[in-house]
Parts: C-alpha cells; sequence; structure tokens
C-alpha cells in the first residue's frame, strides 16, 4: 500500500539534520542551563545563540524572543498579559481563529469582564478592513486586535501588514497567531509594526513541544509562569536545550532555504488543484485556497461534489488507501462539532458536502499526488 503525508498543517516531518543535531545536544549537552559550571554554560550559551539565530531571520532584538512550549502557549499568554498588565478591554478578532486565540478569548471574558468584538469577514473568510477600522474607533477603550495571518484550515493569507499599520494608526495593539506562516514566509519585524507574534518548531519540520514569542521590546508584559529567572525571567522552567537547538537547526534551514523550497512546494500545490480540476468534476475550493496569491502555498482546502452518505466514508477510505490528510484542523479531530471555521463560512447544503484539507510539505512529490488524485477519482465513481 501506498503511504502519502499530505497533513502537513498538523505537523510536518523532522528534517534529518535537526534529528542530528537534538541526537547531539540529547548526549553531549545535558547540563541545566541555570547551572554555573561548565555543563550548565555551555547549555545557556547554545539557548541564546539559537534567540540570536531566530532574531535574526525576523529582524528582532534577541530579547524579544522568548522559548514556549509551542504556539498554543505563546497564544494564551500573550492575550492574557496584555489584558491583566497593559488594561486591554476590548479583543478584537474573527470567528475563524484557532482555538487557542478564540477559547482564551472567551475566557478572559469571564475572567475579566472584557469586551470580545467580531470583525465581519468577506464571503472567503478575510477580515473587512472597513469593518475593522470602524471597530477601532469606536469608544476609547484599550483595544488588542488578533488576527491570524495565515488560517490553519482554509489557508487565507491576510494582509497583516496594512492590518498593523491600521492597529498602529488607531492605537491598538495587534497580535498575531503566525503559527502557519513562521518558516514558510520572510518577515522583518522592523518594517511590520506587529506587537507580539508565535510559533511552533513542528510546522517547519522542527521537533514537537517547543515554539516562541515574539513580544515587542518594552511591550510592558509581565511572567504569566513563575518560578526561576529562565527566559530573562520572563517564563520560569528549566529550558528543554534540546528542543531548543532543534528549532533553531529546522528555523534556520527553512529560511536558508527558503526560496527553492516555496517554489518547489507551490509548484506542488498548484498542480493538484489543476489535476483536482481535471478528474474530479464540481469540486470546490474553500476559502481561498484555490488562489494562489490569496492564500498559502502550503495546503488547499476541498469540498467535493460527494453524496452525504459518500462523504460519511471519505475519511475511512482515504485512510484505508494510505494517504493521511484532515477533515478539519487537527486540533479538532476529538470533536463531533465539526469545523468551526467551515461552518462560519459555508451554508447548510455546503456543509454537507465533504471537505479535505490536503497539505505540502518539501518532501511531498507529484507521483504522490497522482496516487491522491486516483484514490479520490476511484472513490467517486464507485
Amino acid at each position: 500500500m501506498h503511504k502519502v503525508y499530505l497533513d502537513n498543517a498538523a505537523t510536518t516531518p523532522i528534517r534529518q539534520e535537526v534529528i542530528g543535531q537534538m541526537q547531539d545536544a540529547l548526549a553531549n549537552c545535558f547540563g541545566n542551563p541555570s547551572s554555573t559550571h561548565a555543563f550548565g554554560r555551555t547549555a545557556k550559551t547554545g539557548i541564546e545563540q539559537a534567540r540570536k539565530t531566530v532574531a535574526k531571520y525576523l529582524n528582532a532584538h534577541p530579547s524579544e524572543i522568548i522559548f514556549t512550549s509551542g504556539g498554543t502557549e505563546a497564544d494564551n499568554m500573550i492575550l492574557r498579559c496584555a489584558v491583566r498588565d497593559l488594561g486591554v478591554t476590548t479583543i478584537i478578532t474573527s470567528k475563524i481563529e484557532h482555538h487557542a486565540v478564540l477559547h482564551t478569548a472567551e475566557e478572559l471574558v469571564k475572567e475579566f469582564g472584557i469586551q470580545l468584538v467580531f470583525v465581519d469577514l468577506d464571503t472567503c473568510g478575510n477580515p473587512d478592513l472597513s469593518h475593522l477600522e470602524k471597530l477601532l474607533e469606536e469608544g476609547d477603550s484599550k483595544k488588542l486586535v488578533s488576527l491570524m495571518h495565515i488560517n490553519n484550515e482554509i489557508g487565507n493569507k491576510i494582509d497583516i501588514e496594512a492590518i498593523c499599520h491600521l492597529c498602529k494608526e488607531k492605537g491598538a495593539l495587534i497580535h498575531s497567531d503566525t503559527v502557519q506562516s513562521i518558516g514558510h514566509y520572510a518577515w522583518d519585524v522592523q518594517q511590520v509594526p506587529i506587537d507580539f507574534m508565535t510559533a511552533a518548531a513542528h510546522k517547519f519540520h522542527g521537533p514537537k513541544g517547543i515554539g516562541f514569542a515574539f513580544i515587542r521590546k518594552n511591550a510592558g508584559l509581565k511572567p504569566l509562569i513563575f518560578g526561576g529567572s529562565q527566559e530573562r525571567g520572563f517564563r520560569a522552567g528549566t529550558e528543554p536545550f534540546h528542543n531548543i537547538i532543534g528549532l533553531e537547526s529546522a528555523f534556520k534551514a527553512a529560511y536558508d532555504n527558503l526560496d527553492e523550497e516555496t517554489t518547489y512546494v507551490r509548484g506542488l500545490k498548484e498542480y493538484f488543484i489543476s489535476e483536482l480540476y481535471k478528474n474530479i468534476p464540481g469540486v470546490v475550493f474553500n476559502g481561498y485556497s484555490g488562489d494562489l496569491e490569496k492564500s498559502t502555498y502550503t495546503l488547499v482546502n476541498v469540498r467535493l461534489p460527494f453524496s452525504k452518505d459518500k462523504a460519511l466514508m471519505l475519511q475511512f477510505h482515504l485512510d484505508l488507501k494510505g494517504v493521511a490528510c484532515s477533515k478539519g484542523s487537527a486540533c479538532q479531530s476529538g470533536s463531533n462539532s465539526g469545523s468551526h471555521v467551515l461552518s462560519t463560512l459555508l451554508n447548510k447544503e455546503e456543509l454537507e458536502k465533504p471537505s479535505v484539507r490536503f497539505s505540502f510539505s518539501r518532501y511531498n512529490t507529484k507521483e504522490e499526488l497522482d496516487y491522491v488524485i486516483g484514490v479520490l477519482k476511484e472513490f467517486a465513481t464507485t
């Protein structure tokens, strides 16, 4: 049986060179980075070098990079601390954000009584900037806007630079969940006036359990986790040195090879879209995922013209044929409620059709895509 992994938006395979770096770190650099002896100093030096590496590619200051357990922790930390420490009383977001943002905001409403406001979306899921501007001008409350650069389910790519400049003009803070963006798109935080960003290494061929928050210098956030003085006093807890080294290695490889790998993966997406149109009449792309300019080059979210009864069997059939993909985000797999993103954008009839997210990486091939097209075509005719 073929095995084809097209669920890279959920997690990516680790690069071999990253595994090698992590193995070396586990075997030879096991000292506690907070210890003052040579073993600890070696680990501490490695962590600070990793911080400098990340900062260099983002054109940030090393002190603006805080290592976390991943994107979810970083999103929670930033939103919660902004309310607690910066006097934010209004959070403006959208109904199709990752639940790490939505659920956190909902909890902040309960705990602090903040106002939670949703910006209007166009029919494909992008925020209406004129409505956002109106929301920013309403009242005199301290506002935080949280909008993800790339949607993890439908791949929409918003104009984050324009949104950041609008927020600065109106005196609002701006946070973006950039988990699907970091490692796939170049960033220059000196040119884009963003206050807070989040990343997870396993989305760009690094290890799970490690990510980082970009927190603009002098933002005023205080620690959420207390204990030791790790992460410059901002996040207590012994640092996972091997994971940080893995993140650094994957991050560096992603940006050193960015142009070449972007061209290659974009070509896979373009080919897959073309073959779907040729072989599956009636196929529809959710959001802007079928548009190579308005969506990320790493994924498509496809609505297939199958009956409600056939739809129930599609995921099982794909898995049986060795095809790994997703009917929503991996974070939703334990839920029976379906995709909150698609439920927001599609009508009842459209939701009855099966929607599948296929996401690509440097390790995929056109031959694999041909196989998946064949599996879908076979399913459509049986």
